[in-house]
């Protein structure tokens, strides 16, 4: 029998909040499902999704040029393969994080491929 999400909600956090919220997603049972890292005007927008019970909740984080994002590896430790993807692709700085490759994460031909305008994107 092949489950799917019964509903998907969307919610747009600030940086200063992410931390709390993840730790109330944990406290309620939620789990991790990846986080994803996107382009947008001035910097890059990053979607955690958590899901329980076939509900599906999307945070949406805006990341300005230059802002550093608290880590949630210390709420959630899987979180460390998302943020240094996150960090190697786009160039998002994760602080306390508790695995930090350094950008040595993926093997690259030039630093933060992905990140239109910036650095080593296109």
């Amino acid at each position: 029998m092949i489950q799917c999400y019964m509903t998907q909600n969307f919610e747009e956090i600030g940086l200063g909040e992410l931390t709390e919220r993840v730790k109330t997603l944990k406290s309620e049972r939620y789990r991790l499902g990846q986080i994803c890292a996107t382009n947008v005007e001035g910097g890059v927008e990053l979607l955690y999704s958590f899901d329980k019970d076939h509900e599906l909740l999307n945070i949406r984080v805006n990341v300005p040029d230059g802002e550093e994002v608290p880590s949630i590896t210390g709420i959630y430790w899987p979180a460390f393969v998302y943020e240094n993807e996150s960090h190697d692709l786009f160039g998002v700085r994760f602080k306390d994080s508790e695995l930090d490759y350094g950008g040595r994460f993926f093997k690259l031909s030039r630093p933060t491929p992905w990140r239109a305008g910036k650095e080593g994107g296109e």
